[in-house]
Parts: C-alpha cells; structure tokens; sequence
C-alpha cells in the first residue's frame, strides 16, 4: 500500500487530532481514508464538515480497518480505551500515541500485545502548524512505520525523532513545557511596560512583536549560534548589555535549568501514574 494512503484511525478528536487532520486534508490526503471516533458527537460534527473524513462514536469500528492508530485521548482515560479495542484484531496495525507520561512498554501492556508503537510529544504551538514534536519508536515500528508516524506529526510542525525513550522527558523540558516559559517572561514584560505608562494594547504590541521578530531571527538564521545573534543585539556599555547583565546577575540561566530539571523529574513521576 503507498505510504500516503493508509487508512489511519483517530482516537480521540481534540485539538491535536483536528490540527493533524486538517493539515493531511489540505495536503491532499485522501479524506475517506481517515477515520476519527469520539465519544460525543460536536467535535465529530465540525470534522466532518470541515475535512469531509469519516467519523464514528465507537472505537472498535474506527480501529477494524486501521492501518494506523492515533491515540489522542487523555492519559488517564488510556487504560479504558485501549482495553476496549483489546476486543478487535490489533494486528500488524501501528499506534502512535500522543498522551504524555505514557511510555511505549506500559502501552504495551494497556493494549494487551506486542505492536508496533511510536511515542510522540508535541506541543501547544501544533494548533497552529508551529508545534514541535519528538518521537520515539520502540523495536518493533519498522522503517515505513517510522516514516509514515514522522509524516502525521509533520502536519502540525517539526519533529524530532530519539534514539531513546529517556529523551522524551528532555522533549518535555526543551519544547512541550517551554511555550509557557516564553509567555511567562512575555507576561512580566507587559506587565512592567504597563507601569511604564503603556496601556494594556500597547504594552502587549511591544512585546509580542519583539517577541516573533526575535524567534523568526532565529529561525531564519540556522547556521548563526543564538548566543552570537544575542551579541549581536548588545552593545558594549548600551542599554541591551545593562539589561542583559541583571538577568546574569539575577542567575536567570540558573534559574532556567533548575526549571528544565524540574519539568523532567515531574515527567518521570507522571510516567508511573499510569
């Protein structure tokens, strides 16, 4: 069968499985190859109208003729859903799981069997075809696997595959979390060019320019290291290397590991509540 025309089931239609299905369908997809199962019907409705795929309120007819299945539900709702479709052929089908704080052996074990399984974690910028997502297959995803699960992601941003599982948690850390870093430090910036005298608009105009403008810096120049664009903006004595220096003397870059670490001691703590 062509890479591209798999028949992939959707379980779950949230955010995530409508960004991901959408971006197929504009790509060309072939839109009666795409299957989405949702308890309640709303959300159904919308990508039936929007995507023309097919929908369904029961699992077990989304997943009998899947070449592929998404799990897009909740992790604390993945035992449930995956031992429902214990009661169909799972068989050289291949799950690719978005639900955080589930490792591939203990959706294994949720599934009932050996499958090939792919691991991924994107992030909230994916609503909008901006998200970075990392993956991990286990041993038994195959090459076309791997590529059809990397080509599925892709549809909401870049990827990121790696080579262990264990990486995942630094994924969390470096892009799932991180966006609310950015609105963090985007929110204590408005908020001083508020006392500044700005108003609301107009402080929030400030920053979010500067804030895409500095990103999109980034972004186009990939072979220029962030440190030297940083330098670049700083002249010796300015106001940019005044400011600069109290975040250095504040420890900010501290500060900012420390809060890494934590993201990914909490990661592994959630990967045993499931």
């Amino acid at each position: 069968m062509n890479l591209l025309h798999k028949n992939v089931a959707f379980i779950g239609a949230g955010n995530m499985s409508r960004a991901i299905i959408l971006g197929m369908i504009k790509q060309g997809y072939p839109a009666d190859r795409i299957t989405a199962s949702n308890p309640s019907r709303p959300k159904l409705d919308a990508l039936e109208q929007d995507a023309g795929i097919n929908t369904t309120s029961d699992n077990l007819q989304a997943v009998n003729d899947a070449d592929v299945v998404v799990l897009a539900v909740k992790p604390q709702l993945m035992q449930e859903v995956c031992k429902h479709l214990q009661q169909t052929d799972l068989q050289g089908k291949l799950f690719v799981s978005i639900a955080a704080g589930i490792n591939a052996n203990r959706l294994q074990q949720m599934l009932g069997g050996n499958y090939p399984v792919v691991r991924t974690m994107p992030n909230t910028p994916s609503s909008l075809g901006l998200g970075m997502t990392g993956l991990f297959a286990d041993a038994g995803v195959n090459d076309e696997q791997r590529e059809f699960a990397a080509f599925l992601l892709s549809q909401v941003g870049k990827t990121l595959w790696v080579s262990e599982e264990a990486k995942i948690d630094g994924v969390i850390a470096a892009a799932g979390s991180s966006p609310a870093y950015f609105f963090l430090f985007a929110e204590a910036m408005q908020a001083e060019a508020e006392r500044m005298g700005f108003d609301h608009d107009e402080a929030r105009l400030l920053v979010q320019q500067a804030m895409l403008g500095a990103a999109t810096m980034v972004v186009e120049n990939p072979a220029t290291e962030i440190s030297t664009l940083r330098e670049q903006v700083t002249s010796k004595g300015g106001t940019t290397a005044q400011a600069l220096a109290t975040f250095e003397n504040a420890g900010l870059r501290d500060t900012i590991s420390q809060a890494m670490q934590a993201a990914v001691k909490r990661a592994q703590e959630m990967s045993t509540l499931f």
